[in-house]
């Protein structure tokens, strides 16, 4: 194989769930731009047709956290011939708005964090990862003659590596009084506990398991937060969402063929300080 060809996906089929949010729309791009066919999952049905619009992915409408669901979805994709990617990017993650506060239903204290708010974030964001990947690593594991083929890559987040830092959130002069949500860092350590195991529960196949560990991304933002956010990085900014794409396309096709049960970290230095 030349250099180049190690980064394609041709004659591929991709699964991405959570396609129709700000880095699932990335990744739909990436893999489609790489010539794969990409099923994009999301319960966002309008979201997903926007996203079909953009790059010709397939949408198809699924819950991540109805079993049910999920097995049958799956299993119309793996009917109609081979899953060669999954990528699982379906999660809640409160995000900052353009006035600076977080999109979340409470404030995020953990002194009085709502149960339901927990248990919701973690359904989606763990046990939706768990839910899709065991459907999808049943069929990858079963291709090749019984080998075994197929990357599967989950999305982490670098509050999966360190803690949120509070001070960032709360308006244009930040004190103590906003928190990410405790489940979001709790859900994606998770995610990388989970990614190792998996990975080593495929020893001896064509299974690959890895994360991507993306840092902030801009998606308008207020600027004071984004300027507090941009000085922990090295790079000095957040990350352009597109800049995930070429990660994707590594850690999905043969030029991470040596990976399994890694972490790729993509932050722009800020685990690094």
């Amino acid at each position: 194989m030349t250099d180049a060809s190690l980064f394609t996906l041709d004659n591929r089929r991709a699964v991405v769930t959570g396609a129709a949010g700000l880095l699932g729309r990335e990744f739909c791009r990436a893999l489609v731009g790489a010539n794969a066919t990409v099923y994009a999952l999301d319960v966002d049905v309008a979201g997903l047709q926007r996203v079909a619009d953009e790059c010709q992915a397939i949408p198809m409408r699924c819950d991540v956290t109805d079993e049910r669901d999920v097995e049958q979805t799956i299993a119309d994709l793996a009917s109609a011939g081979s899953i060669d990617a999954l990528v699982t990017s379906a999660a809640i993650d409160p995000k900052v708005d353009e006035d600076g506060s977080l999109t979340s239903r409470n404030d995020g204290n953990p002194a009085s964090y709502p149960l339901d708010s927990w248990s919701r974030s973690l359904q989606v964001n763990v046990t939706g990862t768990f839910l899709v990947a065991r459907c999808v690593g049943r069929v990858m594991a079963a291709q090749d003659e019984g080998r075994g083929r197929g990357s599967i890559v989950t999305i982490a987040s670098t509050y999966g590596l360190v803690a949120p830092d509070p001070r960032l959130y709360g308006g244009p002069e930040p004190e103590l009084s906003a928190w990410k949500p405790i489940d979001y860092p709790a859900s994606k350590g998770a995610i990388l506990a989970f990614t190792r195991a998996l990975a080593a529960a495929y020893v001896g196949t064509g299974v690959r398991v890895n994360a991507l560990t993306p840092g902030g991304a801009y998606a308008g933002q207020d600027p004071a937060f984004v300027e507090r956010y941009s000085s922990r990085t090295i790079i000095g900014r957040m990350a352009r969402p597109e800049e995930y794409r070429g990660p994707i396309v590594f850690l999905c096709s043969d030029a991470s063929s040596y990976m399994t049960g890694a972490n790729l970290v993509v932050d722009g230095g800020w685990t690094a300080l």
